[in-house]
């Protein structure tokens, strides 16, 4: 089995925290789902596997009209061999979140969707530049189950600067009241080269706290235990059959086709990701071109990609499956190497296989380098 990305790279404001590639100006976005929809027919070979997944991500997919998601749905099902019961997610911004564009969304095959509250605090969305108020954010959630929505997933950033431990729950307990299935929490993170980081560095805006991070991270894990939901991946917790199927797939190591600029695909043997340039995409793929660079896996990236990814999620590193990937030196290796963390109560062995603790998961990455080879 296998996924496809779609990335669609326009926004109608740029969040101050934002890396991902995107454009403000939607001038070239009739364009662009054109030239998508002539990259799956130019990609119809990359991914031999059936499609048990579907996502739209970006940017702000939820800017694109009902017929844009229509033609890009059919091309796919018309080129690609896609489960019946796949699921298929579209990434949505509050503000853009209507009836009439809900049930356009589900009579194309949407079946899951992924809100970018980020909080239901007004005084955070206006720190963050995000475009929707608190009020569109909580309701944008209510109208998404009322029209029909079952698999509804929420974004929330914490751990900015004036958010408190009380507010950080109380965004969790509203969503929780609102009955959403998935949430995808995240610290924030200060990237380079984007606003906020300059801002940071004019002394305009706070810098993070990581101490301050790290108790809110530990009120999470705290709060979704006892509120039934499963912390299945780092940044992921579902209730009871909400497990999001195309990000697990990416933890698995399974295949994946990415469209679009920027969209990254993986085969197994090899990486590639497409230019991240609007213009100089869309004139490539109209040339019948696609756009890409690539990297060919070396057997120390394979193994040291499993180590990172499989880390992150509550299966942990599979042994057996390490030492498929790998041979029983490196696993014995790998194994012996893992032992000053499970001193340290940050890993533990469990069932064949290695999995992080509670206060572990507060060192995942440093971990995972750890067990690099």
């Amino acid at each position: 089995m296998a996924g496809i990305y779609i990335h669609i790279p326009f926004c109608r404001k740029a969040c101050h925290y934002c890396n991902f590639h995107f454009s403000v100006s939607q001038k070239l976005l009739p364009q662009m789902i054109n030239a998508i929809a002539h990259e799956i027919i130019l990609r119809h070979e990359y991914l031999k596997e059936k499609i048990e997944t579907i996502y739209f991500g970006g940017g702000t997919p939820s800017l694109l009209q009902p017929d844009d998601i229509n033609l890009l749905m059919d091309k796919m099902f018309s080129i690609f061999d896609v489960e019946p019961d796949a699921e298929i997610t579209l990434e949505a911004n509050p503000d853009d979140i209507t009836a009439h564009k809900l049930l356009a969304w589900k009579s194309a095959g949407i079946n899951r969707l992924s809100i970018g509250t980020q909080s239901f605090l007004e005084a955070d969305l206006q720190w963050m530049n995000r475009a929707h108020n608190a009020q569109q954010a909580y309701e944008s959630l209510k109208l998404a189950m009322q029209n029909g929505f079952t698999n509804i997933s929420t974004d929330f950033i914490y751990g900015t600067p004036d958010l408190t431990n009380e507010q950080w729950l109380q965004n969790l307990e509203t969503a929780q009241e609102l009955n959403i299935p998935h949430l995808s929490c995240y610290a924030l993170t200060v990237e380079p080269n984007t606003a906020l980081k300059k801002m940071i560095d004019l002394q305009k805006k706070k810098d993070v706290d990581a101490e301050k991070q790290s108790i809110q991270f530990e009120l999470l894990m705290q709060w979704a235990a006892n509120k039934g939901y499963e912390h299945y991946e780092i940044s992921n917790f579902a209730k009871p059959g909400f497990k999001s199927r195309h990000n697990s797939s990416y933890w698995q190591g399974k295949h994946y086709l990415g469209l679009g600029p920027s969209a990254h695909s993986f085969n197994g043997n090899t990486r590639q990701w497409n230019i991240s340039n609007n213009a100089l995409y869309i004139e490539s793929i109209n040339k019948n071109i696609v756009p890409f660079e690539k990297e060919e896996l070396s057997s120390t990236q394979k193994i040291n990609e499993y180590l990172m990814t499989a880390l992150r999620t509550n299966e942990g590193i599979v042994l057996p499956h390490l030492e498929l990937l790998s041979d029983k030196e490196i696993t014995a290796g790998i194994i012996k190497d893992a032992q000053r963390f499970i001193r340290q109560h940050l890993l533990e062995r469990k069932n064949d296989a290695l999995i992080l603790t509670s206060k572990g998961k507060l060192f995942a990455d440093g971990i995972a380098a750890g067990l690099f080879r």
